[in-house]
Parts: C-alpha cells; structure tokens; sequence
C-alpha cells in the first residue's frame, strides 16, 4: 500500500467524525426509485466548475456497504447507484436519511450531504397470524365488545394502517378506533343474540387496509366458537303414548320404546328418564325403565 493511499484511507475515516446537526447540502428521494434516477447537481449546488470535479477526483464516500449514490463528473449530477429500500435501511423509524461525503482533492474539501429516503406504498398491512379464534357463549348479551388483533405495516405515515373492515354478517359489527401516533385498533360488537343450535362456528373476515392511493390490505380469518348453555328442554317424539299390554305378558317383556332429543351439546344434552308416581300407583313396581344416551338423544324401554 502507499504512502497516498493510506493518507486517503486515513483523511476517509476521519470524516465519518464530523457532527452531522449542520449538513451542507440536503435531498430527498423516494425510496426504491430506478438506478440512475438524479438526486441533485452537486456542481450548481456547491458553486463548483464541472470542469474541476473529474481533475480534482471528486468522490462520494460513505460507511454503507452498499453504493446508494455515485456521480456524473461530467454534469455534476447525484445519482442513485443502488436500490433503496427505506424499511431496510431504516426499520421501526419514522424519519430516514443517508449520509454521504463529496470529497474533493487538490486542495482537499468535504462536503457533507443528506438524503432523505421518502416511504412510498410498497408494503401491505399484514396479520401476524393467518387466522384468530374466539369462544363466546351464545349467553352474551348484545353489546359485548371483543378485541381484535391488530395489522402491521412496514410503511410509515399515511402508507401504515388506517382503518379495518368486517366482512357482512347478521351478528357482529366493528368497531375502529384511531389510537393517534399509536395506530389503529378495532372490536369486535356484538349485535344479535348467538344461538348454538342454529350456528355453531360463525366464520368473519377482518380487513386492514392502509392509507395508500391505491390502498393496500391484508386480511385475517375469524373464527367465532358458539359456546353452548342449556336452554333447551329435552323433546320426546310424541306428546301422547298409547299403548295395549296383555295381562299375562311374560316379565322382560318390552311395552313401549320411546326417543327423546335435546338439541344442546355435551353434558347439557344428556336424558335421564324416570317414572313419575301418580296417586297410590308407583309404576317403578310395574315397569323396568332402561335407556341409553347416544348424541343429542336418549332411546328409552318400559318392561315388564
């Protein structure tokens, strides 16, 4: 290595030292732009000879690992050398810039330039999981509010997340509050009474859509779980029984099979039978009742 080179490696380094609070040159670019896309002129803008930037070795130095800009010593033109991405360059950051140095030599001038990296619309609002589950008794009262989860958006300002949507349905409405700096948020309400026995599982879809033009969106599957209470009553077949037993049938002998069902689900849809005594008559000494509970109904026997 020379004795030049190493001075100019040295004279780099030392630049990167420089308080950055007094920039002398700013821009601003939109992100992902084409290469080659002009950022400024250099020359006009520091009041320099075009003439002189390509005998002075004008250069663009910087402590990125990738060339972002470069420049025309022709025109004295700032290009952009590199794709810009904002939310990689900068993440979770609202304001983002790069800082570059023009040096000169012959005599040596640095002059320090700030680009600021503008958000456009490239990323969509995203769930972090696909699908989001809920458990709610078919008890609740209308007016029960449940909250969401929210979206993220890699984008920034009016590009992040600005509003939810609910896809139709007859018992839940939505809810978007507007939380500032802190984003959007959105409830679940409850509009309608749940009934288990005529909907078990309600699927929704909850939308987030940003404020870009066009808007970007990204959706999330609900499942709403209808928890079951016992209000129902068992139901037998028949309202009325009739029948005709001889007076000298053989004891075991079955006189009559009955079904009742019940339309609520696990322990609440469990049967028990039993004989009711009416008067001196207990029929409990008459007739052996045995049944057998299957899903949602019981099959009962009187013998004999």
């Amino acid at each position: 290595m020379g004795n030049e080179e190493y001075v100019w490696i040295r004279v780099v380094a030392l630049l990167f030292l420089c308080d950055w609070s007094a920039s002398q040159l700013s821009y601003s670019i939109s992100e992902e732009v084409n290469k080659g896309t002009v950022v400024g002129n250099i020359a006009k803008d520091l009041n320099l000879n075009v003439q002189d930037l390509e005998t002075r070795d004008l250069r663009i130095v910087s402590s990125y690992s990738k060339s972002y800009f470069d420049v025309n010593l022709r025109t004295g033109n700032l290009f952009v050398g590199e794709r810009i991405n904002r939310e990689e360059i900068c993440p979770n950051s609202a304001q983002c810039s790069l800082r570059i140095q023009a040096v000169l030599s012959n005599p040596m001038n640095v002059h320090r330039i700030e680009v600021s990296v503008l958000d456009i619309n490239d990323n969509s609002p995203e769930f972090i999981e696909q699908s989001f589950s809920l458990n709610i008794s078919e008890s609740m009262s209308p007016g029960e509010r449940y909250l969401l989860p929210i979206a993220e958006d890699a984008d920034i300002g009016s590009n992040s997340v600005k509003n939810y949507k609910l896809s139709q349905n007859e018992y839940f409405s939505l809810d978007v509050q507007s939380g500032g700096e802190h984003g959007v948020s959105a409830e679940l309400v409850l509009q309608k009474a749940l009934d288990r026995e005529k909907q078990s599982v309600i699927k929704l879809i909850l939308t987030a859509l940003d404020g870009g033009k066009p808007a970007r969106s990204g959706t999330l599957q609900i499942n709403v779980n209808v928890l079951d209470v016992n209000d129902n009553t068992p139901i037998f077949s028949k309202s009325l029984y009739k029948v005709h037993v001889h007076e000298n049938a053989a004891h075991g002998t079955v006189v009559i099979k009955l079904n009742a069902t019940d339309l609520d689900e696990g322990m609440n849809s469990k049967i028990l039978y039993s004989l009711i005594k009416r008067g001196n008559t207990d029929p409990s000494n008459i007739f052996d009742l045995k049944f057998r509970n299957r899903r949602n109904h019981c099959e009962g026997y009187f013998r004999l």
